[in-house]
């Protein structure tokens, strides 16, 4: 298979690009030079290899759901730079509210 001039200029067209004649070549040849490339995935035996979704098998990469102890209120609240005995103030950002 191979990509034709015709073909390039059809592409650019839907994307709604605009290309010099001399890019219109150029990409002619590199779309060419890809697929000569992938061609050669074409002369691998694959008879006995089985597909796959992902080149890596994995399970559960989650980590378990242990309860810890949170910070205290009271060292929370520690380096705020305004708080109301239980709550961060915070400047109102939100106007007419």
């Amino acid at each position: 298979m191979s990509v034709t001039r015709k073909d390039v200029e059809h592409i650019a067209e839907l994307a709604r690009l605009k290309f010099k004649d001399e890019e219109l070549q150029n990409f002619t040849e590199q779309l060419n030079e890809i697929l000569a490339y992938m061609e050669q995935l074409n002369e691998l035996d694959t008879e006995n290899i089985e597909p796959l979704s992902h080149t890596i098998e994995g399970g559960n990469v989650f980590r378990q759901d242990v309860v810890k102890p949170s910070l205290d209120r009271e060292h929370a609240l520690k380096n705020a730079p305004d708080e109301d005995d239980v709550f961060f103030k915070v400047p109102k950002v939100i106007p007419g509210a």
